[in-house]
C-alpha cells in the first residue's frame, strides 16, 4: 500500500480540560494511483483525516503508514522530504493563494524550497506545469485577484504537482466552485491522475463527485469509518444505516421528488462527549436496544471489498 492508516485517533484539547474526538481508531489504506473518495456530513472529521494522512497534523494515537514508514516519527530533515511525495490541495483557491506574489511566485514556491531551480530555468518549469493544467504561461506574471475561481484551483493544482507527488488530498476542491467549473476540474483531475499514476484522497460531501472521480469510497460519521468498499457496491446497497440514509439523500432528477424511504431523527452526539455504544445508536432506525447503545461495533469484512461497522453484521 502506498498509504495506511491503522488505528488513527486525532484529539483536540479544549480550554475546560475536556477533550474533543475528531477522529477515532481509523483503519484505511489507498494503493499506489488508486482514487478513494471521502465522504461524510459537514463536522465528521473528514478534513482533519486528511491532514492527518498528509502529515500536516500528529496523530493522539495510531500509526500513517507512508511506503511501508511510520511517517508520525519521521525528523525534521525527513520530513521535509515527505512533502516531495504528499500534497494537498485545499477548499477555497482564493485563500490558497498569496495576493501579493504573482502565480509565478506561487507556482514557483514548492521548486524554490525543495530544488535548485532558479532563473530562466525555473520560469520554463512554471510555465510547463501551467501548460499541464490548460493555463497559459502568461497568467504567470498576473496575481490570483487576476483569474477567476477554476483558474485559481487549477494553479493550486499545478503548485501541488510541481515536485511530482505520490499523493494528493484533496478536501472539497470543487466545492467553492460554479457547477459547470466543477466538471471542468473533475475531468482534469481524472486526466491528470491517469497521466501521473497519481493516488487520491478526495474528500467531499458531494456524493455525485465522488461517484464520478473514485473507485472506491469510505463513508464518515462522527470520527469513525462506518462503511467502506466500491463505490458502484456502496451506491448500489449501501449496508451501514446511516450509509443507507447518506445514500438515499441523493436528489432525483425527476419532475417528482419520490418519497423519500429513511428520515433521520434526532441530533448528532457531541464530539466532546461520545455515547458509550455505537455513535449513530441514537439516530439509527435499526438499533438495537442494549446492544448498539452500550457497546461499540466491530468492523466486519465481506471478503475482501467491503467493510462495515454495524452490530447488524456481526457474525451470527
Amino acid at each position: 500500500m502506498l498509504l495506511e492508516l491503522q488505528s488513527v485517533s486525532r484529539e483536540f484539547a479544549m480550554n475546560d480540560g475536556r477533550k474533543l474526538h475528531a477522529v477515532n481508531e481509523v483503519d484505511l489504506a489507498i494503493a499506489p494511483g488508486e482514487a478513494l473518495g471521502l465522504v461524510g456530513e459537514s463536522g465528521c472529521g473528514k478534513s482533519t483525516l486528511g491532514r492527518l494522512c498528509a502529515r500536516a497534523l500528529d496523530p493522539t494515537r495510531g500509526k500513517v503508514m507512508f511506503e511501508g514508514r511510520d511517517i508520525t516519527r519521521l525528523p525534521p530533515a525527513e520530513l521535509r522530504a515527505l512533502r516531495r511525495s504528499i500534497q494537498f490541495i485545499y477548499q477555497d483557491p482564493h485563500s490558497a493563494l498569496n495576493p501579493r506574489m504573482t502565480i509565478l511566485r506561487s507556482v514557483s514556491e514548492p521548486l524554490i524550497l525543495h530544488t535548485d531551480l532558479r532563473g530562466a530555468r525555473l520560469r520554463a518549469h512554471a510555465a510547463e506545469l501551467m501548460e499541464m493544467v490548460g493555463l497559459p504561461a502568461q497568467f504567470l506574471s498576473r496575481y490570483p485577484h487576476e483569474l477567476s475561481g477554476g483558474q485559481k484551483q487549477r494553479v493550486c493544482i499545478a503548485r501541488a504537482i510541481a515536485l511530482k507527488p505520490r499523493l494528493l488530498v484533496l478536501d472539497e476542491p470543487t466545492s467553492a466552485l460554479d457547477v459547470s467549473v466543477q466538471a471542468q476540474i473533475l475531468g482534469f483531475l481524472k486526466d491528470l491522475q491517469e497521466r501521473f499514476q497519481l493516488s487520491y484522497l478526495f474528500i467531499s460531501h458531494n456524493l455525485a463527485v465522488i461517484r464520478a472521480l473514485c473507485p472506491r469510497v469510505a463513508v464518515m460519521y462522527l470520527g469513525r469509518i462506518v462503511e467502506q468498499g466500491p463505490t458502484e457496491a456502496v451506491f448500489a446497497q449501501p449496508r451501514h444505516p446511516y450509509a443507507q440514509a447518506l445514500i438515499d439523500a441523493i436528489p432525483v432528477p425527476e419532475a417528482r421528488q419520490p418519497e423519500r424511504r429513511i428520515v433521520l431523527q434526532g441530533d448528532i452526539p457531541s464530539p466532546i462527549d461520545l455515547p458509550r455504544g455505537c455513535a449513530f445508536a441514537s439516530r439509527c432506525p435499526q438499533s438495537i436496544a442494549g446492544r448498539c447503545d452500550a457497546t461499540q461495533p466491530g468492523l466486519y469484512r465481506d471478503g475482501a471489498a467491503r467493510e462495515v461497522r454495524c452490530h447488524l453484521y456481526a457474525p451470527a
